[in-house]
């Protein structure tokens, strides 16, 4: 059994010990600290639960924020009507596109995306950030290659299994970055021509739906680019056009009358 000393209030990097009966070494304290971080996220996320919604395909219900994932309604339905028809196909689809996702959440987003550029051939650059990653063991028991087919397996697989902070391929022209950390602590990239927005609801966490954050996502998009979400309500609407978007409001998928469209003018 290994056993871990450290200084929890040490703020430099020194190293500090982990020994056994048998032996001592040293480890850095940010390595340490990477550790601890790493199971408390793993142990917030606990709660979770497979859910199947209308359309057949599974999301995930989180008991800590007392949200769903996608539409009970329909998940594969949702995120397809959301993000790919009222977001990336609007786009011009001959040119290399990056986009921004904020909530990995199940993979389901960057696994439609994936599928439809690799349809058309085109480069794409994507980037996923996510606070509170879902288990593995989860991930894994996600029913989407029902609908999606078979190949979509190992896609959602590298989504998931892959480093945190490293470039992938997914395809052959899908490069795929994740990030574990909060939006709010900043973006280190520019130039998107999509965000796909897919935060937990504002009342479930209002810090993500504010003006400070839709202006952050502003000055990180490319003019024409598009942001999309599925909420609806007047407090974002406003806020977005607060902050220089062009919004607007078009049918929501199925069991949802509204969503919203921002565009960078």
């Amino acid at each position: 059994m290994w056993r871990i000393k450290c200084c929890l209030n040490a703020k430099d990097n020194k190293a500090h010990r982990i020994w056994s009966s048998h032996k001592t070494i040293f480890v850095p304290y940010s390595m340490i600290l990477s550790f601890v971080n790493m199971v408390n996220k793993a142990e917030e996320n606990t709660d979770l639960s497979i859910v199947k919604t209308r359309d057949g395909s599974q999301t995930l219900i989180s008991q800590r924020f007392g949200q769903h994932y996608h539409s009970l309604h329909g998940a594969v339905q949702e995120s397809r009507h959301v993000f790919i028809k009222n977001g990336l196909s609007e786009l011009d689809q001959n040119r290399t596109l990056k986009i921004l996702e904020m909530g990995l959440g199940t993979g389901l987003n960057a696994l439609l995306c994936q599928q439809f550029r690799d349809a058309i051939g085109k480069p794409s650059s994507y980037f996923s950030y996510e606070a509170f990653p879902i288990p593995l063991s989860l991930s894994d028991e996600l029913n989407y290659s029902e609908l999606l087919g078979a190949s979509s397996n190992e896609v959602l697989h590298q989504i998931h299994h892959c480093a945190w902070e490293t470039n992938i391929d997914l395809a052959l022209n899908f490069c795929f970055k994740k990030l574990q950390r909060n939006i709010l602590d900043g973006i280190d990239e520019t130039g998107f021509d999509l965000v796909i927005y897919d935060a937990f609801s504002p009342g479930s966490q209002p810090e993500l739906w504010t003006e400070e954050i839709f202006s952050l996502l502003l000055s990180r998009m490319n003019i024409g680019g598009i942001l999309s979400t599925y909420c609806s309500k007047s407090d974002v609407r406003k806020a977005l056009i607060a902050v220089g978007f062009q919004v607007k409001k078009l049918p929501g998928p199925p069991g949802k009358r509204e969503m919203l469209q921002a565009v960078k003018v």
